[in-house]
């Protein structure tokens, strides 16, 4: 049984949820001439914004930012001594682009210190390039400090500056505080009446334009920035673009020829300090030489080491020759040769002639010895002994001679040692003096390369400043544009219509969720489940009883669709009674009971109602009926029922039980067991019983009553139940707390506008207006509702 409750609340809160979009439709369609009226005031500012605004222009240059590149392939440091091999860093030329010091370049080149203005009803013109005059200082008393000059036309030659009364002329000079001026006309311009004319110091004027300018990569990666500025001139914004990619230029153009130029300076005086140094050097190198007999160090080295290798070599032949003659004489003196013929000197090497005669006569006298002996001829014969004696003395011969070379060898080796060894002393000496020589010829060598190392250079270095280009390529200049980004008209447009149409938007759904009360049907529905039997509008009449014979107020015809819609709630009970509460006071139930019991008493119905809210009654009063005994005297036992009972003036079957004395324990009194006596006794006598309690939200006495009805209906107020309020219901409802609850929503008020709003789903009067149905009640519209009327789109269409 719970989860086929909770499953009906959720279909019933899932068709809320789609009736929500109808029911946002019918709430706001009604403020179309408040969105109307809010749309047009907002598009007439943006048209009085747009009209006098300053307008700001846009434009855009493109840069291309190159690399350095090193000319004439130096691979040595002087580049990096003097910043010629700097890296390329795109984000610092970005902020060289962006720098003061380059803005002040062009500052001074377009004479962007003075800025010229026409003054309009409104709003002022920069006119620059357009102006119709220029102005010249001559003479300025602090260039340090801006000011202003008011320039003010009478006639087409004649002027003021700064409200002064002294009239001055065009090429005429005049003088001020601020220095001495002179006006130049431009005839190619007409006047105007009103003039400003700006001076900022060269720096401050570059840190405005600087503010203004936006320099960003094109795309990433590259060396292409695009450079753009905002300003209120077109002209003005696009000179100063392509000003600073010019002279942004010009600017590393003299840097690389500020370099050159250093280096240039700094290798002329270098150079003048080295080939003083090299002169020196080179002096010294030829005195130490000219003292030391050094003309080729080499050359002499040289010759004195081949001088001790040959006399090594002639030394080393002498002592072969003397020791051949060493032999000889040791060969001649043995004497087993002491008859044998001797060698050819030749053989040995040696050609001394006397030896070689001398040993040729001894081998002849050998040869002619040994030729005799082998002859058979004795040993002791004459010519034998002849020719020993004959050798004897050649042998004799060849001794003194043989001693003759040998002295002579012993001699002639040492000469040539005497000689190899004086070259030998020379050669050291010469070392000892090369050691000093080639330390001075090592300073002139050294001094001397780097002389020409650095006139190459400075060579090289004028020759690259010569031909030194800038590192930037202007590949689209700024152009100027007619057409303001700011303020965008569409832009402008379409906010104001947003804002038009938000302002009043967010004024009543503010006003909706600050809202804590409920407005609608829908509202009771979100929170409870409990049925609503109908609602009843705002009722116009002074009177409490709106329901006779011959009403047909929509109220009126209100109350007889709830007595209709009753069934559906106790079914077809020829008999009932009806319990009438709410939240708190104020919220209709004596209106509910006064009205439900006459229109149930029209229809036949005998209907009695009780006026039960024995605190605060109020039945009595709106049916302007005088207190008498009541409830409370029959509940004490002071009156009889019959006497209590009164009957309804000019309503037939309606009576009504008054409260009698307000007692001081309400909620006691209705524990009373008269009470059950009071219900049983008007229940057999009436058909209809309605109690008219306290409010359930406040004291228990309707919750006391509540087992002697048939059925609740509980008020709930448009504009005064708060909404927390309906979650009591809904508690009494679920709970069963009270029988067959039954909502009723009082005070709904039609609102004017289009549609319908505030009656529920059913939309009373909607299309048909009060002439078709009902009596006209409603009170004469005021100031807003005619405005609301008046601007209804859908009257200006309808036939008339």
């Amino acid at each position: 049984m719970e989860d086929q409750q909770n499953n009906t609340l959720t279909e019933a809160r899932s068709e809320l949820s789609n009736l929500t979009i109808r029911d946002l439709f019918y709430k706001y369609i009604r403020f179309i001439p408040v969105f109307v009226l809010s749309v047009a005031l907002a598009l007439f500012g943006a048209y009085g914004y747009l009209r006098y605004s300053t307008e700001i222009y846009s434009t855009t240059g493109t840069l291309l930012l190159k690399a350095d590149q090193k000319q004439g392939g130096s691979s040595d440091k002087f580049d990096d001594l003097f910043g010629g091999s700097k890296g390329f860093n795109i984000q610092n030329e970005i902020e060289v682009l962006k720098s003061k010091a380059l803005m002040a370049r062009v500052v001074e080149k377009k004479d962007l210190q003075y800025n010229y203005y026409v003054k309009g009803k409104i709003k002022t013109i920069n006119i620059y390039k357009t102006g119709p005059f220029r102005l010249v200082a001559t003479d300025l008393t602090d260039s340090t400090q801006p000011f202003s000059l008011k320039i003010k036309f009478k006639d087409n030659n004649s002027f003021t500056v700064n409200g002064d009364n002294t009239t001055y002329s065009f090429n005429k000079f005049f003088k001020t505080a601020h220095g001495t001026f002179q006006l130049v006309r431009n005839n190619q311009n007409g006047l105007s009446k009103d003039y400003t004319v700006d001076y900022a110091p060269t720096f401050s004027a570059a840190g405005k334009f600087t503010g203004a300018i936006n320099v960003a990569p094109k795309i990433g990666g590259t060396g292409i920035v695009n450079i753009s500025m905002q300003g209120t001139n077109p002209v003005q914004c696009a000179d100063i673009v392509n000003q600073l990619m010019e002279d942004y230029g010009n600017f590393t153009k003299e840097l690389k020829n500020k370099a050159a130029d250093q280096m240039i300076d700094w290798i002329n005086v270098r150079m003048d300090s080295l080939g003083k140094e090299l002169d020196i050097a080179q002096n010294n190198l030829r005195r130490y030489s000219e003292e030391n007999n050094l003309m080729d160090l080499e050359l002499q080295q040289s010759t004195y080491l081949n001088n001790i290798s040959e006399s090594d070599k002639t030394i080393n032949e002498q002592i072969v020759l003397l020791n051949t003659a060493d032999f000889l004489l040791s060969y001649l003196k043995d004497k087993k040769n002491e008859y044998a013929t001797l060698p050819v000197l030749s053989t040995f090497g040696l050609q001394d002639p006397t030896l070689s005669g001398l040993i040729g006569g001894y081998n002849i006298q050998q040869n002619k010895r040994n030729g005799l002996l082998e002859s058979n001829v004795a040993s002791s014969h004459p010519f034998v002994l002849e020719l020993n004696d004959q050798i004897k003395k050649s042998k004799e011969s060849i001794f003194e001679s043989i001693g003759n070379l040998q002295r002579s060898i012993n001699r002639q080796i040492s000469e040539v040692k005497r000689n190899s060894n004086e070259d030998l002393g020379e050669l050291q000496d010469l070392r000892y003096k090369s050691k000093d020589y080639i330390e001075l010829k090592r300073q002139v060598d050294n001094k001397q390369l780097l002389f020409n190392v650095l006139q190459s250079k400075k060579e090289e270095t004028s020759i690259s400043r010569a031909s030194n280009i800038a590192n930037t390529q202007i590949v689209e200049s700024a152009y100027i544009s007619g057409t303001p980004i700011k303020p965008n008209r569409r832009s402008i447009q379409m906010m104001s219509i947003l804002i038009g149409l938000l302002i009043p938007a967010l004024i009543i759904f503010g006003g909706e969720m600050l809202n804590d009360k409920v407005s609608t049907r829908f509202d009771v529905e979100k929170i409870t489940t409990a049925p609503i039997l109908s609602e009843i509008g705002h009722s116009y009449s002074d009177e409490v009883l709106v329901v006779n014979k011959t009403t047909r107020s929509m109220v009126a015809e209100q109350f007889r669709i709830i007595r209709s819609n009753l069934q559906y709630v106790i079914g077809k009970a020829d008999r009932f009674t009806l319990l009438v509460t709410s939240s708190f006071s104020g919220e209709g139930k004596s209106f509910l009971s006064t009205n439900l019991g006459a229109v149930m008493a029209l229809a036949g119905k005998k209907t009695v109602i009780l006026e039960f809210d024995i605190r605060k009654p109020k039945v009595l009063s709106g049916l302007k009926m005088s207190k008498g005994p009541g409830i409370t005297n029959f509940l004490i036992g002071k009156s009889e029922l019959s006497d209590i009972i009164r009957k309804v003036p000019d309503t037939e079957n309606l009576y009504v039980i008054g409260c009698g004395p307000i007692p001081p324990n309400p909620s006691e009194l209705l524990l009373n067991e008269n009470v059950v006596e009071l219900f049983d006794q008007l229940k057999k006598e009436f058909e209809v019983v309605i109690v008219d309690t306290a409010p359930v939200g406040m004291v228990s006495d309707a919750q006391t009553l509540s087992k002697f009805v048939d059925s609740t209906l509980y008020m709930v107020r448009q504009g005064h139940t708060f909404k927390k309020q309906i979650t009591l219901i809904d508690e009494y409802y679920v709970q069963n707390k009270l029988p067959k609850v039954a909502i009723v929503i009082n005070d709904v008020k039609l609102r004017s506008g289009y549609g319908y709003y505030g009656y529920g789903r059913y939309g009373y009067g909607y299309g048909y207006g009060y002439g078709s149905y009902y009596e006209e009640e409603a009170p004469p519209p005021g100031f807003f509702e005619r405005m609301l009327t008046y601007l209804n789109p859908l009257k200006w269409f309808s036939k008339k």
